[in-house]
């Protein structure tokens, strides 16, 4: 009995001495490290560069009076739509004192003259008719009495002109009233009725009455980085991205960039503008913020991988490509167009290769 005891307690301790052994074994050894793998795929690799902007009516049109005075009327509101001509505003004259007092001296005067060319002119039509004056002579008192006459007539649409902005012979065509003068949509009335308004003259632009756009044609303008300007060119076509409409892409094309550029936050911007091509379902409204997506370069439907999976020897740039047994070989390839995400594969893969993800 004894011996069997002993001969048991030797082969667990036999056993817990064997058990030990592999565990500690097992756990020296390493485990083998396990890679992702990915694939290169058919995409279209678009390089392009972002400039921030606004869209704009390209024609924007404030309307200004050719008198000062105070809004009698208004016959519009913003967002109507009104034709070139179309009455917008009547502005009611306020006549100046010293002006208005020298018009009616004019009138009088004018009026004087006439009577005193009417009487010499009846003095002198009974003695050409009596054959006592010759009718050159006569004529001369002719000339006369007509010259008053228009002149009591100038002095007299003078007048009115200064009291009212109406000419006595053109009641339609006064200055008076403000109309438009392009067809387009009203963006901002801002004046209200009983407001001062100033005409427009050499030293002062005048109090705007209206802004009236085209908005049938709408332009992008935005600034773009010195350090991007040199890639950019006239004829290139953009994808404008408008914030306030959702899920939708607008073509345009960049028809204009600033010989000169600006300092803007310790930057260098250069302006930009870019004609764009409206959707007949979308309406845009004028001051939109957007960004512009300016193509530089694009490659359809090419061979790619992504650019984090490639590796680089001495300028030369090479991926790992996995073997049927498990391990990975380098394999050098050609690389073409990247837009910072994905790189084109010009040579070296065929697509069906599985390359090592670097971490």
């Amino acid at each position: 009995m004894k011996k069997a005891l002993k001969i048991f307690i030797w082969v667990l301790v036999l056993a817990v001495f064997v058990g030990t052994i592999g565990y500690l074994y097992n756990k020296s050894r390493e485990k083998p490290e396990v890679f992702e793998t990915a694939t290169a795929a058919k995409k279209d690799i678009i390089k392009k560069t972002v400039a921030t902007g606004s869209v704009v009516p390209r024609y924007e049109i404030e309307i200004v009076p050719q008198v000062s005075g105070i809004i009698d009327e208004l016959y519009v509101e913003a967002g109507e739509h009104v034709k070139k001509g179309q009455l917008l505003a009547k502005v009611k004259i306020i006549p100046n004192m010293v002006s208005l007092n020298e018009a009616e001296a004019r009138v009088e005067k004018a009026k004087i003259q006439l009577d005193k060319a009417q009487v010499d002119y009846n003095r002198q039509l009974k003695l050409y008719e009596q054959e006592v004056i010759p009718e050159s002579q006569f004529l001369d008192y002719e000339v006369s009495l007509k010259s008053a006459k228009e002149e009591l007539k100038t002095a007299e649409s003078n007048l009115r002109l200064i009291q009212e902005g109406v000419r006595k012979e053109a009641d339609e065509a006064s200055n008076t009233l403000i109309r438009s003068t392009i067809e387009g949509m009203v963006l901002d009335v801002p004046v209200e009725i009983g407001n001062s308004v100033i005409e427009s003259n050499n030293f002062n632009a005048g109090t705007t009455i209206a802004t009236v756009a085209n908005m049938n044609n709408m332009i992008f303008e935005g600034k773009v980085d010195e350090t991007e300007v040199g890639k950019i060119r006239e004829g290139m076509p953009i994808e404008l991205t408008i914030g306030a409409i959702e899920g939708q892409t607008f073509d345009a094309r960049l028809e204009h960039i600033s010989p000169k550029g600006m300092e803007e936050n310790g930057a260098i911007q250069f302006e930009i503008r870019a004609a764009l091509e409206l959707k007949d379902s979308l309406f845009v409204r004028a001051g939109y913020s957007a960004n512009a997506d300016i193509v530089l370069q694009r490659a359809e439907n090419v061979l790619a991988i992504k650019e984090g999976l490639l590796q680089f020897d001495e300028g030369q740039a090479y991926v790992e490509v996995k073997k049927p047994d498990g391990t990975f070989e380098r394999k050098e390839v050609q690389t073409g167009l990247s837009d910072g995400i994905n790189i084109e594969v010009v040579s070296g893969l065929n697509g069906d290769e599985e390359i090592k993800v670097i971490k």
